[in-house]
């Protein structure tokens, strides 16, 4: 009877889709709860009814968009879990005890809350790398979390504070995205993050730049705070950095230390909508520089080139000065040579 069962699903689901090699394809064709539940692989445990497992990609439970109001059963089997976008609330203790292979987690745009997770909810993870918490309504820092960490994105909650014992040890941790959180001071609590290379933490209530930051970042972003200085050798620990976004903040010429942009390897600066009334001195590197609505009342050049020549001249690519107290006729006659490779200036 199974076998019989079995040939006449097989001729309902098209051809195309028997044949695809794409581990994700049940995420952007439609799915097939039906089939997912009748023949789907058991190790480890059935398949929850409200929830997919495709048989072309048996490590992976869909159960995005259902609904839900509390976790799903999960099987042994499974490395690649979907609950985003439901309504869970909560995360106890035993929740993942059996989800032990979770090489990914998406619980992103779900209601929890920092007292819903159990303290031990994560613990029993030892090979889970993406963990995705954005939009729910954390105002802590979730404890005891996997080490084993990539990618974690805790972005858009209501975390205050975090600490340098939440993320000691994450030591493969290359991405961590905090915008949008109601984060103050940051202390030294990222400075055993030693591969992190993107971070994220725009959008808070921050006053000044994180210490100890580190030091193999290749991109930070700390736009829409109240940032009004930038430490001493700001860029000097950095070997790596080409994008830096540091706008909506309330920087002014007295904040930012003397050549602290002139650095090499910088390919984008972002300071608009700050209180700047001159432009700074940069690198001859830098490609791009958005300086728009600040308070800039002069056009000076040396900013750009300290020297110009054949081979000194700055690579600048794209130039925002507009809603600035300049316009077009305050640009000197010879920033063409300085500028030369210049091909967009806003004023």
């Amino acid at each position: 009877m199974r076998a019989v069962l079995v040939f006449l699903l097989s001729a309902l689901i098209p051809l195309s889709h028997c044949q695809t090699h794409d581990p994700f394809a049940w995420l952007y064709g439609p799915h097939s709860h039906r089939f997912g539940s009748l023949l789907g692989n058991t190790n480890g445990g059935q398949c929850p009814d409200e929830c997919d497992c495709p048989p072309t990609f048996p490590v992976a439970m869909y159960c995005d968009g259902r609904g839900l109001t509390a976790m799903p059963t999960i099987p042994s089997r499974v490395k690649y879990l979907y609950l985003q976008n439901n309504a869970i609330t909560a995360v106890p203790d035993s929740a993942l005890v059996n989800a032990t292979n979770l090489v990914w987690l998406m619980m992103h745009g779900n209601q929890l809350t920092s007292g819903s997770i159990g303290e031990k909810a994560f613990m029993q993870m030892e090979g889970l790398e993406r963990l995705y918490l954005q939009y729910n309504n954390l105002t802590a820092f979730p404890s005891n979390l996997p080490r084993t960490l990539r990618d974690l994105r805790i972005d858009h909650n209501k975390i205050e504070k975090v600490t340098t014992a939440d993320l000691e040890g994450m030591d493969n941790l290359t991405i961590l995205y905090l915008h949008d959180n109601s984060l103050t001071d940051l202390g030294s609590s990222l400075k055993s993050l030693k591969s992190l290379t993107l971070l994220d933490i725009s959008d808070n209530k921050l006053t000044k730049v994180p210490e100890a930051l580190p030091e193999h970042l290749h991109q930070l972003y700390m736009q829409s705070n109240s940032i009004d200085s930038l430490p001493d050798g700001f860029l000097g620990s950095f070997s790596q950095l080409q994008y830096i976004r540091i706008a909506h903040n309330q920087l002014t010429d007295k904040g930012i230390p003397a050549n602290a942009f002139n650095v090499t390897g910088l390919v984008e600066l972002d300071l608009s909508y700050n209180k700047l009334e001159r432009i700074p001195p940069v690198s001859t590197t830098l490609q791009h520089l958005y300086l728009q609505a600040n308070q800039i009342k002069e056009f000076t050049l040396g900013s750009f080139c300290s020297t110009v020549d054949v081979t000194n001249f700055s690579k600048l690519q794209t130039l925002r000065l507009d809603g600035n107290e300049i316009s077009r006729e305050d640009i000197p006659t010879d920033s063409a040579l300085c500028l030369r490779m210049a091909n967009n200036i806003e004023v």
